[in-house]
């Protein structure tokens, strides 16, 4: 079972209150008032109060606040990773040379061409 599990059961507005928590959590531990992080982040501080308590915001005053408290890793679950199937990496490895070819081009300058 996955460790986030849990998330899949919850409403909208309970994961809106998790982020808040966490965004204040965070806040906290690095000492910092909601004045410093709305200045630095470029929202009102009253945009920081409305994510710290799990209103509706635009997500982008939620990249800015992450960026300013140095938690942007929290979107690492959301990087792509390319899948190659077998039956693929099979093919790709068919088409890689196996040896090397002779050169015709010093063979081209020996022969006068006449």
């Amino acid at each position: 079972m996955n460790d986030l599990s849990y998330i899949s059961s919850m409403s909208d507005a309970a994961i809106l209150k998790e982020i808040g928590e966490f965004i204040k959590v965070k806040r906290i531990e690095k000492n910092l008032t909601q004045d410093e992080v709305a200045e630095k982040a470029a929202i009102s501080r009253s945009t920081l109060s409305l994510l710290e308590r799990g209103e509706n915001t635009a997500l982008s005053n939620l990249l800015k606040v992450l960026r300013v408290l140095d938690t942007l890793y929290v979107f690492e679950q959301f990087k792509v990773i390319e899948q190659i199937s077998p039956i693929k990496l099979a093919k790709e490895d068919e088409k890689k040379r196996k040896r090397a070819s002779r050169n015709n081009k010093e063979n081209d300058k020996d022969s006068v061409g006449w």
